[in-house]
């Protein structure tokens, strides 16, 4: 087995409206599109794990691999012992490299211990095979096949917790994440999906990857039919099924809207639940999330809908609530980091839909800091409405407060006070995780 490495640098997030023109796949590739990095390659020893730190490194000779995809991995710095895996699958057009570029994942695997596979199509359209009969079996061919390879890899290289495979992606990433899921539930634990169609859906018979009448939404079956094309990618097959999270545009003009209602009756019926939601409520202005069989944040089938966007969805801080909804963020999971150069102390006040917290950093080197980002975790259904001494971004999930001018310098031993005002819908804790500069703090 032979492994390189290359360093490919992390952009922020960006996404551009791609449209392929003289009928080539003509709507799917309406997405991201941005020119992988240049990378340096070196050689490291056959089969021996990889050490570059928190860089995304290539893969090669990983396992059965029919339809040539490349494997990109990316490992923090810091794991949990027996690491979590999150597949994280590109769009059409677009790259395991991009995908890493331009989404939060190896962020939030930094600072939550698990490991990120970015597979990467080869074929000219850059688009995963979710339409071939291949596909849709267990262990037929083609695209899944290498990923479930590229899985293996990983929980054999790293001593990954197999019973913590999870799977996500956008619009072709996130049909391939149906398939995944329904081709291999033995293997993901859960899946969360941006802008895609069921589970054989896309099916087609005549080598073509695009499938009009699903992409505009005119394919509707029975939850009983929806269901029953799942479980026949693997009969006899009677183990627990993957719980999904699944998001969709109200404005999608690639892959229509009514795709997220068929979604929905699939995925409650392969779980064995009813079409009613359990509970129904609005996490941010404009979103409406259904969640099924429970009403936390682990339920068997969550749906957020979107009330006017369209296929391009996803936006800062929704990296964040897929990791809640597969767990990956709970405390207690990652090893608890050594004492830091700073120290955090946070006091919360809260009412009943709302919640204040003033935030001391203190500055516990015997460096001076000049400018300073600080890095934490909000609570699942907390939101920043306003703040002072600092700017944040995003409002919920994974933050970063900056700095203001007038607070950027912190002397040795000395500390600064920032705060924000926050919505919640139940849950008033503290938020956790702080970093200051990328470097994990106490909390006081």
């Amino acid at each position: 087995m032979s492994t390189t490495v290359g360093t490919i640098a992390r952009r922020p997030l960006r996404s551009v409206l791609v449209a392929l023109l003289g009928g080539l796949l003509p709507l799917l590739a309406a997405t991201f599109l941005t020119a992988p990095a240049a990378s340096a390659r070196t050689e490291t020893p056959a089969a021996a794990p990889v050490e570059a730190a928190a860089t995304l490194t290539e893969i090669t000779d990983f396992g059965t691999n029919p339809s040539n995809l490349q494997m990109y991995v990316y490992v923090p710095d810091t794991v949990t012992t027996r690491p979590a895996v999150l597949v994280a699958v590109h769009w059409c057009t677009g790259s395991g490299p991009v995908f890493y570029s331009n989404t939060e994942y190896a962020s939030l695997a930094d600072r939550y211990g698990f490991i990120v596979i970015y597979p990467s199509v080869t074929r000219d359209s850059k688009c995963f095979d979710v339409s071939s009969p291949q596909a849709l079996t267990r262990g037929g061919g083609s695209d899944p096949v290498g990923i479930k390879s590229m899985v293996d890899w990983v929980t054999r290289t790293y001593d990954a917790d197999t019973s913590r495979v999870y799977a996500t992606g956008v619009s072709s990433g996130a049909m391939m994440t149906n398939v995944l899921l329904g081709d291999y539930p033995d293997v993901f634990a859960a899946g969360s999906a941006f802008a895609g169609v069921p589970f054989g859906c896309f099916a087609t018979t005549n080598g073509s990857e695009w499938n009009s009448e699903c992409a505009q939404g005119t394919v509707t079956h029975t939850p009983q039919e929806w269901g029953n094309l799942v479980r026949n990618a693997y009969p006899g097959y009677t183990g627990p099924r993957p719980r999904m999270q699944l998001w969709h545009g109200t404005e999608d003009d690639v892959l229509r809207y009514p795709n997220f209602g068929e979604m929905i009756k699939q995925w409650t019926n392969v779980q064995g639940l009813g079409q009613t939601p359990t509970t129904t409520d609005s996490p941010q202005s404009g979103w409406t999330r259904t969640r099924y069989g429970a009403t936390g944040d682990r339920a068997p089938v969550e749906g957020i809908s979107l009330q006017g966007v369209g296929h391009n969805l996803i936006t800062t801080g929704m990296a964040a609530r897929v990791i809640t909804f597969f767990g990956l963020d709970s405390g207690g999971t990652v090893p608890q980091p050594p004492a830091g150069p700073c120290k955090v102390t946070v006091t919360t006040n809260a009412w009943n839909t709302g919640l204040t917290s003033s935030v001391t950093i203190t500055n516990t080197s015997t460096t001076a800091v000049n400018g300073w980002k600080l890095g934490f975790t909000l609570p699942s259904g907390q939101a920043i409405t306003s703040g002072w001494s600092a700017t944040y971004a995003p409002a919920s999930g994974a933050v970063t407060a900056t700095n203001v001018t007038y607070n950027a310098a912190i002397a040795p031993g000395a500390s600064v006070g920032i705060g924000y005002q926050a919505s919640h819908t139940g849950n008033s804790a503290a938020p956790s995780g702080f970093t200051l500069n990328g470097t994990a703090c106490t909390a006081g």
